[in-house]
């Protein structure tokens, strides 16, 4: 008979709540550009799209997954499956990140770091570390409704990565990894007791595991237990290039055996690590994981696992090292029924109540930022002013964006621009976000309207944003697009006064990821410093389609 780990040990069911929200739920998004399902077979990745340093859970039939989300608000997405392949996005944990006002501007690459999502006795639980401030918890029994306010489970510096463990003693514990940019120190593991409740740690802790010498930058740990085991499934070696280790004692403050499970190998998947086992109710094992593709950010892949002497077995171990590599296409989880495919959101028409879910800002909202109104058919956004002296949109917080959802795609929009009293200084438009940004968008000047393609490099470092191209428009409304393309996000904007024939506008430009993140593409509205106060654009729809 199977022994079954701790973490599996969860509800038959999944809570009423939220069953009964997923059928009421409107009809399911599939994409046109990227989906993994393949009738008997998938593709890897499963999300072709940013949800970094994924976490997942079975709860009865129905899957859960978190991820990082660092200053983009709302944070903490929780997306659901039935099938493992295919994921909708549900919902998230938190709406703003605390504290509030220093994440009222962009506080870019921090915040949310590495979630992990926990079942326990009916609630669900997220842990996260925020590196300036200390490890986090938010809780609920139903993760489509509202979860409750976070909770400061441990205070400090640097302390990142942090995954809940209960025992069946019923002690309760907290292993996290630590941000050497803020405590000067990394690739440890640390270990602390936490009370029952899991709302704060009791001890200062016991390094466990230290990777300096064979594993550096050893981080991300999820703690888990099996067959007398505690295992510790922890990424080593860097995000990009690095492997799976998995750590295992009788003892859970060690010492611990090591084992390194999944690599790149011969494969074209880099740096494969940093993820959640997960099982089956009809006993398959699989472990989730991510690749970091640039600017495409950091897509999750699934792999296949079985146990082999106590040691779990990931991928498939091409060259017969001893160590598993990633596939590309494989065999679908056996869950016992077929279910339809279906992708997190993209394309929004503007036409419900609320704003799609895959829409972040920059930082903690402002409800003046933009306006919804029930029965509006467009998507509102105030022209809201740039402080003086920002040289690029780094620091404004008013930016609306969403993950890039595949390797080739094109994003579209129709706006027209208000800019009242104003005789110059507004602007909006199309935007493609990262270290390096770009913009398609409509402007004004005392003489009327003008379509610019601008763009800033090093925009963290404070690279000016720079006007590349700029013509004449007879209207207040666009139409505004981008094509982005393989190899690494290389985008061509393009612009029409008739919505049928697309005039290019400058020349391609590299997409670069974020802090920690890939390159967003979404939409903004804002004003010069100096320029009357007032205006605003309406977005008549946003789409994602294939070119």
């Amino acid at each position: 008979m199977k022994t079954k780990s701790i973490v599996n040990i969860i509800a038959i069911t999944a809570c009423s709540a939220a069953s009964a929200y997923l059928q009421a739920q409107e009809k399911n998004y599939v994409s046109e550009v990227w989906t993994a399902d393949q009738g008997k077979n998938y593709r890897n990745p499963i999300l072709y799209a940013d949800y970094s340093d994924p976490d997942v859970i079975r709860v009865g039939s129905d899957y859960y997954m978190t991820a990082s989300s660092f200053n983009e608000t709302p944070g903490l997405p929780i997306l659901h499956s039935k099938d493992m392949i295919n994921w909708k996005l549900v919902n998230y944990a938190i709406q703003d990140i605390l504290p509030l006002e220093h994440f009222s501007t962009p506080k870019r690459g921090d915040g949310v770091w590495a979630p992990s999502i926990r079942f326990h006795k009916g609630e669900f639980y997220i842990y996260w570390g925020d590196p300036d401030f200390g490890i986090y918890m938010v809780k609920t029994k139903d993760p489509l409704g509202t979860w409750e306010k976070p909770v400061l489970v441990m205070e400090g510096k640097g302390l990142i990565d942090s995954c809940p463990f209960w025992d069946e003693d019923g002690n309760a514990y907290l292993i996290h990894g630590w941000a050497g940019s803020r405590a000067g120190v990394k690739s440890i593991l640390t270990l602390n007791r936490m009370n029952p409740e899991g709302t704060k740690v009791l001890d200062k802790g016991i390094h466990i595991f230290d990777g300096h010498d064979t594993h550096p930058t050893v981080e991300g740990p999820k703690l888990y237990k099996r067959n007398g085991y505690y295992y510790i499934f922890a990424p080593a070696g860097g995000v990009a290039t690095g492997w799976q280790l998995v750590l295992r004692s009788k003892n859970i403050y060690g010492p611990y055996e090591e084992k390194i499970v999944l690599e790149q190998g011969s494969t074209a998947i880099n740096g494969p690590h940093q993820g959640a086992w997960v099982d089956t109710p009809s006993g398959e094992d699989w472990f989730y994981h991510f690749q970091d593709v640039d600017a495409g950010g950091r897509i999750i892949h699934l792999q296949p696992m079985k146990w082999e002497k106590d040691w779990p077995v990931m991928g498939v171990d091409y060259n017969k090292n001893g160590i598993g590599e990633p596939v590309s296409t494989y065999k679908k989880p056996d869950i016992g029924q077929y279910y339809p495919a279906l992708t997190p959101p993209e394309t929004d028409e503007f036409d419900g109540e609320k704003l799609g879910l895959q829409w972040q800002w920059s930082a903690n909202e402002n409800i003046v930022w933009s306006s919804k109104i029930p029965g509006q058919k467009f998507l509102r956004l105030f022209s809201i002013k740039v402080p003086e002296g920002e040289k690029n949109l780094w620091n404004v917080p008013n930016l609306l964006t969403q993950k890039f959802p595949a390797p080739n795609f094109a994003a579209s929009t129709k706006v027209k621009l208000t800019p009242e009293d104003a005789k110059e200084g507004k602007t909006a438009g199309l935007l493609i976000m990262g270290l390096d940004h770009a913009s398609l968008v409509i402007t004004n000047k005392p003489d009327g309207y003008y379509l610019q393609l601008r763009k800033a490099e090093k925009a963290e470092k404070g690279g000016e944003e720079k006007i590349l191209f700029e013509t004449p428009l007879k209207s207040n409304e666009v139409y505004l697009k981008v094509n982005v393309n393989e190899p690494n996000g290389l985008c061509q904007f393009s612009y029409s006064e008739n919505g049928k024939n697309f005039i290019k506008a400058g020349d391609i430009f590299q997409a670069k990821p974020g802090k920690w993140i890939g390159a967003k593409v979404g939409l903004y509205s804002i004003s010069t410093a100096k320029a009357p106060r007032g205006g605003h654009a309406d977005f008549e729809w946003f789409r994602i389609t294939k070119k």
